[in-house]
């Protein structure tokens, strides 16, 4: 099984990066991939069994879908493990370098969509979430 990668070198200590992550307040400002969507809603249980679920849908209200998964290992500051719901695994690390923290994620690809394309989404809602951190 090969994986997807997509990473962002966030200036911001550690625990805020993880707090912005996993927190539902958080999440609506930073969890889509282009200015005509939003994240209108968030649900997270952060412990092992829990499951997160974030609405992605177009601003326009032609579309959206519930992307979600449950949570299988979780090391607080360190990594979390995820199937989403489709069975897909995903992992999402952070990292302290220096006074900067570096967020790596590794998924599953889906079968729908080009790997090239599917990559290029993940590092947008990554990208924006770094963004969203620094400026907050």
């Amino acid at each position: 099984m090969s994986l997807l990668t997509v990473q962002a070198k966030i200036n911001a200590p550690l625990n805020k990066v993880w707090e912005y992550w996993t927190r539902e307040e958080h999440v609506v400002n930073w969890n889509f991939a282009v200015s005509e969507w939003h994240c209108p809603k968030a649900t997270n249980n952060l412990v092992v069994g829990g499951e997160f679920h974030y609405t992605m849908a177009a601003k326009d209200n032609s579309m959206s879908f519930d992307f979600w998964g449950t949570y299988q290992k979780i090391e607080t500051l360190k990594s979390i493990d995820i199937i989403l719901g489709d069975g897909r695994v995903m992992q999402v690390n952070f990292e302290e370098v220096e006074n900067t923290t570096l967020i790596t994620e590794q998924f599953e690809p889906e079968k729908q969509n080009p790997e090239d394309r599917q990559q290029a989404g993940w590092q947008m809602i990554l990208d924006n979430f770094k963004q969203y951190v620094e400026k907050h």
